[in-house]
């Protein structure tokens, strides 16, 4: 009989998901839905559903979660909503606590901003908040509570608490303690920023993180050489009067050698006196500076 029971809960929990993946794929059978649907948001009911499926069915949350960010991304909608986001990824890591890779991508997820993301850094850091309470010796999550602190929030002092927070767990790498004296000292320019990203893009375990951490430094040597190539307009500006029409009017005034490009080898783009990344970029969009550091 019990055995049963069980067949058949999994068989109805099978048939909610599938249900709720077809009801969002189409957006309803007549109207489209305000807001995405999610049928169970409850971590404790779903725990109890699961029965002793719960690292199945984390995966599968875990997919959806995935799914979700990256379709909504992808959409050419121009109101993008990711209201899925954090509840999919909150199953996730009821059903299964030491699912760190949800945890860490997550919180990358959930940070970015609109239109790549739905810009959440609290959630984010709720959720590794979550991580290290299931894992209290996991000094990745405390980094990445710092991380966030620091990019997307830019409080630069709870970011060094963090990071000394994580150089004192175990197995923490060394350098965690200075970056966190670091980021108190300097915190928010670019130099402090790269050291953060060049610590990620040597030592992260997964192929997406070290190359997301290779992106953002080619932004930040983008948002360097933009600076040298606007002071360059500035300067022919000074001198002719008149902001140059083209990079071929700086080369001819000995301020270029060729046509600039960005690290990924897309040519900047001149307008009105102003450089800027090409829109074709996938450097796209560069990270707002704190007012004081521009």
């Amino acid at each position: 009989m019990k055995w049963r029971m069980a067949l058949l809960c999994v068989f109805l929990f099978g048939a909610v998901v599938g249900l709720q993946a077809l009801h969002e794929q189409r957006g309803g059978p007549l109207v489209r839905p305000v807001s995405n649907l999610l049928y169970v948001r409850s971590p404790e009911v779903m725990s109890r559903m699961a029965l002793s499926y719960d690292a199945l069915l984390a995966d599968l949350y875990w997919i959806r979660a995935v799914q979700h960010y990256g379709g909504t991304r992808l959409s050419v909608e121009p109101d993008r909503q990711y209201d899925l986001l954090y509840p999919l990824l909150d199953l996730t890591t009821s059903l299964d606590p030491r699912f760190n890779v949800a945890y860490l991508f997550g919180s990358i997820f959930l940070s970015e901003m609109p239109p790549g993301g739905p810009g959440r850094p609290d959630l984010a850091i709720a959720l590794l908040e979550k991580g290290l309470r299931a894992q209290p010796a996991r000094w990745e999550f405390a980094q990445a509570i710092g991380f966030v602190q620091y990019w997307w929030r830019q409080d630069y002092q709870q970011a060094a608490l963090w990071f000394r927070r994580a150089s004192e767990l175990p197995q923490a790498p060394d350098w965690m303690a200075p970056l966190a004296a670091t980021t108190l000292a300097q915190g928010g320019n670019r130099q402090s920023s790269r050291l953060l990203w060049l610590h990620i893009a040597r030592t992260a375990e997964v192929d997406w993180y070290r190359n997301e951490a290779r992106r953002r430094l080619q932004q930040l040597d983008a948002m360097d050489q933009l600076d040298l190539l606007q002071r360059a307009v500035d300067a022919f500006r000074g001198r002719q009067g008149m902001a140059p029409s083209s990079w071929a009017d700086l080369r001819e005034a000995g301020y270029l050698r060729g046509t600039p490009a960005d690290p990924t080898g897309t040519p900047y783009r001149l307008q009105s006196g102003a450089v800027m990344l090409d829109p074709r970029s996938r450097l796209n969009p560069l990270p707002v500076e704190p007012p004081r550091l521009r």
